[in-house]
């Protein structure tokens, strides 16, 4: 079965479309502005890496700014697959401490929830009316390209009609210390099967470095695999997307016109 790209969006805080293609025509808003795209409804609590996903999310299934008044078509069994590596990991360390200092009653019920690893896929998938399958991918550098590989899994298999891939991480004074340079960022692509649109090759994989033939913002972590895929499908031409560490590997996945 074919997969083609049927929609995607590059979200770097700071990056418009003159630095990276896929990106908005004005420079991306960071998380404390994420109101601008998303509205302020539904934001509260919302920690800084699910707003930037949801952002990313927003503009890839191609919608206007602000909140949904119902879900969005054809969202009745959509998958959500989200990479991130150090996306709430702030929360759980403040609710950590907190339990540590106070006991488990004195953590709020609006922030408890960003402590579940799933927050970020769970958070797309309540705000777009997303039935299928979400889960995040948290499997280091190539953590991007993983979350797409098992994106178009869940459509050759059945298991979907269309997967919405999001790679986020960002840039808190936590995330930072365990990743230096560490820089926020998010990017999605709509996956579906078509005819039409860039087509996913097969990934491989490599204890060497692959060289990846699209530039995107250095230090973006797990998110990295996600924002090439989307600049490919941006650009419109036959690309090699890699991502990696000596530590996790690496990883290569063609983006090629049908």
């Amino acid at each position: 079965m074919r997969v083609a790209i049927t929609g995607h969006a590059v979200h770097v805080p700071g990056l418009s479309e003159v630095d990276i293609p896929g990106s908005p025509a004005e420079p991306a808003v960071g998380a404390d502005e994420a109101h601008r795209v998303l509205g302020r409804k539904g934001l509260l609590a919302k920690e800084p890496a699910t707003r930037l996903a949801l952002c990313a999310t927003q503009v890839a299934l191609g919608l206007p700014p602000g909140k949904l008044a119902e879900p969005v078509p054809g969202a009745a069994g959509t998958a959500v697959v989200v990479a991130s590596n150090l996306g709430n990991v702030a929360t759980v360390c403040e609710v950590v401490d907190q339990v540590r200092a106070e006991g488990g009653r004195a953590v709020s019920p609006l922030v408890a929830p960003n402590a579940s690893s799933n927050i970020i896929a769970s958070s797309i998938a309540l705000r777009y009316g997303f039935t299928g399958p979400n889960f995040l991918v948290c499997s280091g550098a190539t953590a991007g390209l993983d979350a797409v590989r098992l994106g178009a899994l869940l459509i050759r298999s059945g298991r979907t009609h269309r997967a919405v891939v999001v790679g986020v991480e960002p840039d808190d004074e936590i995330a930072t210390k365990l990743c230096p340079g560490l820089r926020a960022a998010a990017a999605a692509v709509i996956l579906e099967p078509a005819a039409d649109g860039m087509v996913l090759g097969g990934i491989t994989r490599s204890r060497t470095h692959l060289e990846s033939t699209v530039d995107v913002p250095a230090d973006t972590y797990g998110a990295a695999g996600v924002l090439g895929v989307a600049v490919a499908a941006a650009l419109g031409t036959d690309h090699l997307v890699a991502c990696g560490s000596p530590e996790d590997g690496y990883a290569a996945l063609p983006v090629g016109s049908p």
